[in-house]
């Protein structure tokens, strides 16, 4: 006899599993990898065969490739921006109706 849930569950057990799918003992990670072993006296040995490296470019100045990033981005402290709102900062109430007014437009 056909039943509603069994077609659920095939349809669900083709699904990803989760943390929240089973009870104890499924440890998802991160899917880092592992970058050396733990010993018997609770220590960690790096193996640097295993350690991800990354070739950086000799002459960065001719390189084609860009990065996300843009070199004239300005350094500045982070409460710079917050100076007209005087010591409240970004907690301030008339910070939060001119960004609310700036990206909606209307009241």
């Amino acid at each position: 006899m056909f039943k509603p849930t069994q077609a659920l569950c095939r349809r669900y057990r083709k699904l990803r599993l989760t943390t929240k799918d089973i009870n104890k003992g499924y440890y998802k990670g991160t899917g880092t990898g592992r970058m050396g072993t733990h010993d018997r006296w609770g220590g960690f040995s790096v193996d640097y065969s295993l350690v991800r490296t990354y070739v950086v470019p000799k002459d960065l100045n001719t390189f084609k490739l860009t990065p996300f990033v843009t070199n004239n981005v300005r350094v500045r402290s982070g409460l710079e921006s917050y100076r007209d709102y005087g010591a409240e900062g970004p907690r301030s109430p008339k910070l939060y109706l001119d960004k609310w007014k700036e990206e909606n437009g209307q009241e």
